[in-house]
């Protein structure tokens, strides 16, 4: 089984993520945990007395994506970003069926291969998916969570319908399909943004995405989420409902506080609240 399209793109993709972690701003460890679907890679760094954090990147993505936030979160937290399986990573290519506990099985043999028992999570999207998923089947397992656009709350919107049209225009409406779901772009990019650019342009190329749609969690198995939990929702998120996200977990979760940004893409970029958030179980 393989996610990319080609031999030479996959090539291409995994030999731009050795790049990028190049820019990795702090000492990590690269680890490859053996798991019953195939290997399952992790990026850790941080002091290994600190407690624990897992992060949980979106789709079409993969550990690097948290490289803007490592070296503050570090200080404070032992960081485990993980390379999800079935994303373009150095993890096992295999996807997982969304319904039933796949993931949550999957989860746990990391968690063990991690010699871990209890701890909190951040996760983006697809990940926020599987961090809820998580807390709900093992709530002793975790102990804090912070969601970013968390997908299976809020229907999805159709942006297929509006992307596919775009991406025939060349670079021109690729660039618009890109501004859509992360915002303009900066007139005066940095080295490590043009990287990540760089990178999103190779995956998009190259990697075959998911088409199946996110199971969307009952109020029932919300309302079994018992972690302190923060969630930031976007007002201009073209790939989910935030408004219904917003309005399910603050009516099912029973220690929620939601952050709306209006102005924000799908791509949360002003993540300053996670910190605090995650270190008030710490203090």
């Amino acid at each position: 089984m393989t996610i990319y399209k080609s031999t030479d793109g996959e090539h291409a993709v995994k030999q731009c993520y050795n790049e990028v972690l190049k820019l990795w701003p702090v000492a990590f460890e690269s680890l490859t945990l053996p798991a019953h679907h195939g290997d399952t890679h992790v990026l850790a760094c941080g002091d290994a007395i600190l407690p624990p954090l897992l992060l949980l990147h979106g789709a079409m993505s993969n550990a690097t994506a948290w490289l803007p936030n490592i070296e503050e979160w570090s200080k404070h937290f032992r960081i485990y970003a993980i390379d999800m399986i079935g994303e373009p990573g150095l993890s096992a290519q295999v996807r997982l069926p969304m319904a039933g506990d796949a993931y949550a099985l999957w989860l746990d043999e990391v968690m063990q291969g991690l010699s871990l028992s209890n701890v909190a999570i951040v996760g983006e999207s697809l990940g926020g998916w599987l961090a809820l998923d998580y807390a709900n089947r093992r709530p002793e397992n975790v102990n804090r969570l912070a969601l970013l656009v968390p997908g299976g709350v809020g229907p999805q919107r159709k942006f297929l319908l509006k992307a596919l049209p775009l991406m025939l225009l060349g670079k021109w409406g690729k660039r618009k399909v890109r501004e859509m779901i992360f915002g303009p772009e900066e007139k005066n990019p940095s080295a490590t943004t043009l990287k990540f650019q760089q990178f999103f342009t190779l995956i998009s190329q190259h990697v075959i995405p998911r088409m199946d749609k996110l199971p969307i969690f009952n109020d029932q198995a919300l309302q079994t989420i018992k972690a302190p939990t923060l969630a930031i929702v976007a007002g201009k998120d073209v790939l989910l409902n935030s408004a219904v996200t917003q309005t399910r977990l603050e009516a099912n979760l029973t220690d929620i506080q939601v952050i709306y940004q209006p102005e924000a893409r799908h791509l949360i970029r002003d993540r300053d609240a996670i910190l605090g958030f995650l270190l008030t179980a710490t203090a």
